[in-house]
């Protein structure tokens, strides 16, 4: 979705998406294993994971997280801004694990906008879901400015 910087603050409760899916194969997690150095069984080693409590290699709950900055931009664009930043996250939750192979998609909703110094600050409620799970992957209110 499309929202003019000018009409952000009428846009409070506006659900958003879904995104594509995006499906979660084992080089990815083992990438992410490698720049965070959290090289844990559970994510990069199938064999010893498959007698595992998952049954599988699982992501990581913060690449899950990371993956929000792709579904976020998917979800929402703010045009007529200068330039928008990432400020923070409130609120992230990881109800559910994502076993390699899993299929995630985002959807989220914008909870508040309020004025900062020269800008405009949207938070998103954005959640991370699991096809075929009742339990979402993540959920996180992410934080953002926008500047005319």
């Amino acid at each position: 979705m499309k929202i003019q910087l000018s009409k952000l603050t009428e846009a409070v409760g506006t659900a958003l998406g879904p995104t594509e899916w995006l499906t979660i194969e084992q080089p990815r997690i083992d990438q992410f294993a490698d720049a965070t150095e959290d090289h844990q069984w559970i994510h990069t080693d199938p064999e010893k994971a498959k007698v595992g409590p998952f049954g599988g290699t699982i992501a990581h709950g913060y690449m899950t997280l990371a993956l929000v900055n792709k579904f976020l931009p998917d979800l929402v664009t703010v045009e007529g801004a200068s330039m928008g930043v990432n400020y923070g996250c409130d609120k992230v939750r990881f109800p559910s694990p994502v076993p390699v192979g899993s299929r995630l998609r985002g959807v989220g909703e914008i909870v508040s906008v309020e004025p900062v110094k020269t800008g405009l600050q949207m938070v998103v409620r954005v959640t991370v879901e699991i096809e075929g799970n009742e339990r979402p992957a993540c959920v996180v209110d992410t934080i953002s400015r926008f500047f005319p």
